[in-house]
């Protein structure tokens, strides 16, 4: 059960709690809902063609009730058009082969479902403008995709934050953070890039230093209206 081969019932779930006496019912309640969802993901659909973390990248997404991200380098994933995506995974080294690079771009794209429809999750997106000023796939592409991202964040789920060169150093730096709330805090896990695949952590206190990061970028960010209007000042300069 605990490494995913075998399923677990929303009765074996509770059966467990109460052998470990815990008390929290919210927790346990919040455990059993996703012992009850026996429904295939479409990630599923991937299986055996893409490395496992991105497979868990976006079940863990599908099972979060809000988003959270903090951007250095990269956009938001979760708001990439193709061809952005596509000059992304075109800097992989090694160089990935085309199929496996499109197949990449597709679910990418198809994490965005998230998003959307009456079930869409909150997200909060914190990027630095080293990010905005990046021109992955060339002028027109990034043009397109700064574009996009404005008009996304005028989603009423979707904020968008810009962290401009002028605020200096900031914390997480090196690295882009997603942070993906549970139904219940103790669902709560951050999701880390790293070369070599996506990493995952839930430890009490790993978290806590993660949302400090991020509550940092709320308290320094430009608001949303400023951010969309700092965007698109880039994309005429392009």
């Amino acid at each position: 059960m605990e490494s995913g081969v075998r399923a677990v019932s929303p009765e074996r779930v509770r059966m467990l709690a109460g052998n470990y006496e815990c008390a929290d019912t919210a927790y346990v309640d919040a455990v059993v809902a996703m012992a009850a969802h026996r429904a295939r993901g479409w990630w599923e659909q991937c299986r055996g063609s893409l490395p496992q973390g991105l497979l868990d990248v976006a079940e863990l997404e599908w099972h979060a009730t809000r988003l959270r991200t903090m951007q250095t380098v990269h956009l938001p994933g979760l708001l990439h058009q193709s061809d952005y995506a596509r000059a992304v995974f075109a800097s992989a080294i090694p160089p990935l082969p085309a199929s496996e690079g499109e197949l990449r771009v597709t679910h990418r794209l198809s994490r965005q479902q998230v998003l959307e429809g009456a079930n869409a999750r909150e997200y909060v997106g914190y990027v630095h403008e080293a990010a905005v000023r990046m021109q992955f796939g060339g002028r027109r592409a990034t043009r397109a995709q700064l574009t996009h991202l404005c008009e996304a964040s005028e989603r009423s789920n979707i904020s968008l934050r810009l962290l401009t060169v002028e605020a200096g150093e900031f914390p997480g730096a090196g690295h882009a953070v997603m942070y993906a709330h549970g139904a219940v805090p103790q669902l709560d896990t951050v999701q880390l890039d790293s070369a070599h695949g996506p990493e995952f952590t839930h430890a009490d206190a790993q978290l806590s230093e993660y949302d400090a990061h991020l509550r940092w970028m709320d308290e320094h960010a430009l608001d949303e209206s400023a951010s969309r209007d700092f965007i698109h000042g880039i994309v005429r300069q392009l």
